[in-house]
């Protein structure tokens, strides 16, 4: 008899996160928790909730921003300035394995919800501390936004084009963040689970973002140059680059090494001899003559529709891609064909979310539980700490919960 295995639990089954949060960087990184398997309690406030909430109505109605980063929670409101709703988060914490807080600089600690004050009553709690700039050092109280950490971090400085540094298209800064807030808790589970205490996880967003632009910091602190904005190009490989198609397109190639340069002049470009030529032989030399290695290439693909481009260059074992909009990305022939697209619940019905990209093979998969409105689970928590029906009513008479 062959025995069939059981499907292994989600990782944080049975894990309970309580999280004050808000915008991205908190939301994003108690997703990730959320979607391997704990329970995550969204505290929000009374007036509006989340202010993520207000930033657009794109996704039906919903903010796009607060959909990608919210699925699977459950929502209480509560006004912490109220010693009452204060004392709520408290009764939670009681309970949970993991807090994480992005307020303001110095707002948790005023709570009494700062990581520090919070491992120290519960030994056992893993309490992460998201922030802007980190807690200390002359930028600690700075009021930090995505884009301007994506300045103080360098990013727009590498970024764009010669004329025109640019950020970059989504928040890189809250989600480097929100990423290493996600795997210091991970790790400080498994230290919890090896010596039984918890303990504080500090993470700012300038040291995520800074950790991020590790090649083009070594590049200039070692002796380099800080490289140059190029655009979609590379700064020191050629060809590297989008070149325009028939059909007004556009396919970027990455020539690696001169071994595939030459197979891409000889069947892409159809032109052996500039496998040898000393103008184009080395990468060296093709960055030095950018301009007409990029005008070779661009002059070969522009005759050709985007199918045809892809497949010579494919053929040829070229690198190679489309430059898609987002529109195409949600169709991506690659997405639909591994099943990544799931639909999840909202206040305004099914929308569609990707699966998330950790693979558990053997296991169940990522819940993908429903967005919350606000405060849509108040009272089946406040019941959860132990609340009467009496308290209840006064927290919502006094509007310190709703």
């Amino acid at each position: 008899m062959i025995q069939r295995m059981q499907p292994l639990p989600l990782p944080l089954e049975g894990i309970t996160v309580v999280a004050v949060e808000q915008a991205v960087s908190a939301p994003f990184a108690t997703r990730q928790l959320a979607d391997l398997g704990a329970r995550v309690v969204k505290v929000e406030r009374i007036d509006g909730g989340d202010f993520a909430r207000g930033y657009d109505t794109a996704a039906a109605g919903l903010a796009s921003h607060f959909v990608w980063c919210n699925r699977g929670k459950e929502s209480i409101a509560l006004d912490l300035k109220d010693p009452r709703g204060l004392a709520v988060v408290r009764r939670l914490v009681e309970g949970a394995d993991v807090f994480v807080q992005n307020l303001a600089q110095g707002a948790a600690a005023r709570l009494g919800l700062d990581a520090a004050t919070l491992c120290a009553a519960h030994p056992r709690l893993i309490a992460v501390d998201i922030s802007g700039y980190g807690a200390s050092g002359p930028y600690a109280d700075k009021r930090a936004y995505d884009m301007l950490v994506q300045c103080e971090a360098g990013l727009v400085s590498v970024t764009g084009t010669p004329g025109q540094p640019v950020k970059a298209g989504i928040p890189a800064a809250d989600i480097a963040a929100a990423m290493y807030a996600f795997s210091g808790v991970l790790a400080a589970l498994v230290r919890r689970g090896t010596t039984g205490r918890g303990g504080p996880v500090e993470v700012s967003m300038l040291e995520a973002l800074a950790e991020w632009m590790g090649h083009p910091l070594h590049h200039a602190m070692h002796g380099g140059t800080p490289p140059a904005r190029t655009g979609l190009a590379h700064a020191v490989i050629a060809p590297y680059d989008a070149y325009p198609t028939a059909d007004g397109s556009r396919v970027l190639l990455s020539v690696q090494n001169d071994r595939e340069w030459r197979r891409l002049a000889e069947q892409v470009l159809g032109r052996q001899e500039l496998g040898t030529d000393p103008a184009y032989a080395t990468n060296a030399a093709r960055v030095t003559n950018r301009e007409r290695t990029d005008a070779l290439v661009g002059g070969a693909l522009a005759v050709l529709t985007a199918d045809e481009a892809v497949a010579r260059l494919e053929e040829a074992g070229i690198a190679c891609a489309r430059l898609r909009d987002v529109r195409e990305v949600a169709e991506h022939p690659q997405l639909a064909a591994r099943d990544r697209w799931r639909e999840v619940d909202s206040p305004v019905g099914p929308l569609r979310a990707l699966l998330p990209p950790v693979g558990l093979p053997g296991g169940g998969e990522a819940p993908m539980g429903a967005v919350p409105a606000l405060g849509q689970h108040t009272e089946t928590l406040l019941r959860a700490v132990g609340m009467t029906d009496d308290e209840i009513v006064a927290l919502r008479r006094d509007g310190v919960t709703a």
